[in-house]
Parts: structure tokens; C-alpha cells; sequence
């Protein structure tokens, strides 16, 4: 077994107007040893900006604004702006949320090269009907029939929408490609695309229709992640291939339980998944994992690697943001004796 280390509580709420409620699933950027937290600041009434701090190594706060770094400036995001996760390409960075309106949740990006001024790329997800995503994902009988259950029911509106959540990019492009990751209930699918302009209502529809083709990983049945899975921290990239950190959802009596869970993508085609942990990375133990505003929640969002220490950054029962540790080499051989067998 690996042995997780959890290191506990790094962010908590403040006073202030903006996070007087909860922090939670923060986004890592890691640039030498300085890492940019960019984290969902709730304050009460249950309206989330993304504030922001700066650590000096992998747990010493050095910075934090007092302001939020972004606030919503749409009628997607009339709700609030949740869960950033954040990457830099070719010298941009690209920050992924969750825009919501009270209604839909969906996948949002802004960019920029100074993490001060930013630019709206807006939504970058599907705006489709759950009806519209059924008839065209549902033509060749290959989708997981899941799919077409996990739908949010609300009185007919034409602006109601396929939620469609934690968009994260790879770090880099993928043979001269951008990649991201998003979560359509229950698993966790892949784009690529030449530039963001190819997300067009034709592309969706085309994507749909192939959908099992662009499905990263769907649950496994197994207890920690029977319910669904999603994207949690921006891929890493090993020798061995992309290693995913994701989080697993299992539903019980007393309510839904998010646990980390971990898998290895193939570097060049991470449709193609090398291998996968049977059993989950860690699980909610400790009060400030057990007891807050959604209790039984491990949610990993961010990741920084110093030396050989992976260190995990997650929300803690939706209430504050705390870190595990790994150890990255331990991790990929415990990884490497549960690959996927594709022959069977």
C-alpha cells in the first residue's frame, strides 16, 4: 500500500465579506519553489469568488489578498466562479472554473500572462440540452448507460444545460494540440482541439456523437468510486505518462463520500489508460474532512512536486483547504502493478 502522508489544514475562511463562509479546491500553480493558490472563496449566502495567495515552499503562506483575485462578470456566473484550476502553455496561463448561475454549472476559462490583468475566453463547454446530449451520444450503444441518468431536473427552460464541470487543460500541448479534461456525470472525458475557436455548436455535436471515443475513464464500479468520478488536479507529467489525480464518489446512507483516487494516461494518447489504483489514494478521516458545509469530502484540485514529495491540495469537507503528501516514484510503481489489461 502507498503510504499517504496528511500534512492537515492550510487555508481556512477569514472575516472578510469575501470568504466569511468556507475555502475550498484551490488551484497550484508552482514556479520554482513559489506556489500561486488560486481557491473558491465563499462568503455566506453561498456566492463563491476565487481568491488568491502565494506559498513559499509547499505549506508556508507568504502572501494572501484580501480582495478576490476574480469575481463573476457574466449572467453564466451570476452564482459565483468555483473550483479554478490553473496551468501555463507556451507562456499563458490558463485558468479553468465553474461558472454558475443558480441553474448550470459549467466549465469557464480566463487567461493571462501576469496572473494580475485577465482575459475572458467565457464558456468553453457545450451549452446542449440533456435531450440533445442523449439523441446524439446515445446513437451507438458503446456509452455507459449512467450517462443518461445523471440529469438535474428542473421545469422546462430552454436555458437549462448539460452540467458540465471541472475543466482542467494539460500543462502543455499534445502533438501541437490544446488538451483539457471535463466531467459530463459520471466519468471524465477528453478534448483536443488546434485552438479554442474549433468549440463550436457543429464541434459538440460531432463530439457527441462519438462519444465513447473521448472518454478518459468512466467509474469503476469499485465502492470508493461506484457512484461517479471528475477530474481533481491538472495532469502531471512522468516518464511513465500523464498521472491523473481525480476524485470518486460513492453514495451511502448517510450521504455521498469523496475520496482521491489516481490513474496513468498514455503521454500521447490519454484516451488510452496504462493504469489505474483499485483502491482510493486516500479518503476523508480527520474532523476537518469528516464534518463541514458538505461532510465526507477529500476533493484534490492541485498538486505541487518538490524533490521527490508529491503534495496534494484539496478541499476539505467543502469548509477549508488542506495537503497530503506522496511520494511521486512509490506512487508510479504502486501504479505500475495495477495496469489495465486491454486483452481481456
Amino acid at each position: 500500500m502507498i503510504k499517504v502522508k496528511k500534512l492537515g489544514i492550510v487555508l481556512k475562511k477569514t472575516d472578510l465579506a469575501f470568504e466569511n463562509d468556507s475555502v475550498l479546491n484551490p488551484g497550484i500553480m508552482q514556479e520554482g519553489t513559489i506556489l500561486h493558490m488560486l481557491y473558491r472563496a465563499v462568503r455566506k449566502g453561498n456566492y463563491s469568488t476565487i481568491g488568491y495567495c502565494k506559498l513559499d515552499g509547499p505549506l508556508k503562506i507568504v502572501e494572501r489578498n484580501d480582495t478576490p483575485l476574480l469575481i463573476p462578470f457574466s449572467d453564466d456566473a451570476s452564482k459565483g466562479v468555483e473550483d479554478p484550476r490553473i496551468v501555463k502553455i507556451d507562456g499563458i496561463y490558463y485558468i479553468t472554473y465553474t461558472a454558475y448561475n443558480g441553474i448550470n454549472a459549467l466549465g469557464a476559462l480566463v487567461t493571462s500572462t501576469n496572473l494580475k490583468t485577465f482575459e475572458r475566453q467565457g464558456i468553453i463547454v457545450p451549452k446542449f440540452s440533456f435531450d440533445e446530449f442523449k439523441r446524439l451520444a446515445d446513437c451507438n450503444n458503446l456509452v455507459n448507460v449512467k450517462y443518461f441518468r445523471h440529469v438535474r431536473h428542473f421545469e422546462p427552460n430552454d436555458q437549462i444545460f448539460l452540467w458540465d464541470k471541472d475543466v482542467m487543460f494539460f500543462p502543455r500541448r499534445i502533438d501541437g494540440k490544446l488538451a483539457f479534461i471535463h466531467r459530463i456525470r459520471p466519468g471524465i472525458q477528453l478534448v483536443v482541439v488546434n485552438s479554442l475557436e474549433e468549440l463550436t455548436k457543429d464541434f459538440w455535436s460531432n463530439y457527441f456523437l462519438h462519444f465513447n471515443e473521448h472518454i478518459i475513464l468512466d467509474p469503476s464500479g469499485i465502492n470508493h468510486e461506484s457512484g461517479y468520478i471528475g477530474g481533481g488536479a491538472p495532469p502531471i507529467e512522468t516518464d511513465l505518462g500523464w498521472l491523473l489525480i481525480y476524485h470518486g464518489v460513492y453514495d451511502t446512507s448517510e450521504g455521498y463520500i469523496y475520496s482521491a483516487a489516481a490513474a496513468l494516461l498514455d503521454i500521447n494518447n490519454p484516451t488510452k489508460v496504462i493504469a489505474r489504483l483499485p483502491d482510493p489514494l486516500f479518503v476523508p478521516e480527520f474532523e476537518y474532512e469528516l464534518n463541514g458545509t458538505v461532510n465526507n469530502v477529500v476533493f484534490p484540485t492541485g498538486t505541487a512536486l518538490f524533490d521527490d514529495t508529491l503534495y496534494i491540495y484539496y478541499g476539505a469537507a467543502d469548509k477549508c483547504i488542506a495537503c497530503a503528501s506522496v511520494s511521486l516514484k512509490e506512487l508510479l510503481k504502486e501504479l505500475l502493478l495495477n495496469k489495465i489489461n486491454y486483452e481481456n
